[in-house]
């Protein structure tokens, strides 16, 4: 089943339909994509890696969840498929998938489901409307970066922090130098490197084709990902595709903070759900790079970040205790289902 889920868009699968060996499932994704190649134009990938992505979905065994969600980023140009991160856009059609594939049996109204996202081990609640048995995707939550309005999926989080790294900030600081540039280290969900656009050159309004064709720009933040990938005990990330990397800057458009992310080599047109988490997160501590709103003195919760196409609210509650923890992170996305059906690989 092909959904978009968020702003990302990729392939639904039950587990019990793939390969149990993780060669042999590489292998049959690549293909069932078209990847290595920049078009993918034999395979149904999207031709970026926001519109190339993987669900794997099947029934739990614990009695404290409902199913169980894998996801994986297939490369585009690359002959790979990784699991080191997970993705909250692809994670607001999990739900949704689980019921039509009849994984679940929910009654009609709004119903929570209790998803263990297993790249990390954190859990997800996401709840959506049922009606006659099957999920709505009718509705007027309007999300940035998709046009019109779809069914309100509200997600609440829980265990994310440091789900890839063992802590919420990786060094014990919230403020580290790495490269001459002072960066926040932050994993509340997705590894992501904040730091000030100002510090790399970038103003905070460029548009993404702007920034991914600045060399300079590009070659700067590699240096400095390599370096923050063994600070967040990720090891080499030579060929990882975390840490992310998300530069600040002052809000334009009345949100709490602007955003340009890279994820990582290319510039993310919105931004990603757990990356958005992380951010907010940063927000939150004195001195960081993402520090720069007075919004936060209110003492909201939310957060509100503006990115090339729109903005995305994040709720994030910390405790006020001499360790930072998180209370609790969530967010509003909607999902859709675009086509159910029979796909073919190169071979079959």
């Amino acid at each position: 089943m092909l959904m978009r889920g968020g702003t990302s868009k990729g392939a639904f699968f039950l587990a019990d339909d793939l390969p149990s060996d993780e060669a042999d499932r590489r292998a049959l994704l690549l293909r069932i994509m078209g990847s290595p190649d920049p078009r993918q134009i034999d395979g149904v990938g999207g031709a970026h890696p926001l519109t190339t992505k993987v669900a794997v979905v099947g029934p739990s065994e614990r009695d404290d969840i409902d199913i169980e969600y894998l996801f994986l980023q297939v490369s585009v140009d690359r002959p790979e498929v990784t699991d080191k991160q997970n993705c909250g856009n692809m994670l607001a059609a999990v739900g949704p998938f689980a019921l039509e594939r009849g994984l679940l049996t929910l009654s009609d109204g709004r119903a929570p489901v209790r998803i263990l996202m297993n790249n990390t081990g954190g859990v997800a609640v996401a709840t959506f409307p049922v009606a006659g048995g099957k999920p709505v995707y009718a509705g007027e939550t309007e999300i940035a970066g998709v046009p019109g309005g779809a069914a309100e999926i509200v997600i609440e989080f829980e265990g994310i922090a440091g789900s890839s790294t063992g802590a919420l900030l990786p060094t014990g600081r919230s403020v580290d130098e790495v490269e001459g540039v002072e960066v926040t280290l932050i994993d509340n969900g997705m590894p992501v490197v904040v730091l000030r656009g100002s510090d790399v050159g970038v103003a905070g309004d460029e548009t993404c084709e702007e920034l991914e064709g600045n060399a300079d720009l590009r070659q700067k933040l590699e240096e400095i990902r390599l370096v923050a990938g063994p600070l967040m005990n990720l090891g080499d990330v030579s060929q990882a595709t975390v840490p992310k990397l998300t530069l600040v800057s002052p809000p334009r458009a009345g949100g709490t903070i602007s955003t340009r992310t890279f994820i990582p080599h290319r510039c993310h047109q919105a931004i990603g759900v757990l990356g958005a988490v992380s951010v907010a997160t940063a927000c939150h501590f004195p001195g960081s790079p993402a520090a720069i709103s007075a919004s936060l003195q209110t003492g909201s919760d939310v957060i509100r970040i503006e990115h090339p196409t729109g903005t995305f609210d994040a709720t994030v509650r910390l405790d006020s205790g001499p360790e930072p923890s998180v209370l609790g992170a969530g967010i509003i996305r909607t999902a859709r289902k675009l086509m159910d059906g029979i796909v073919f690989p190169r071979s079959y």
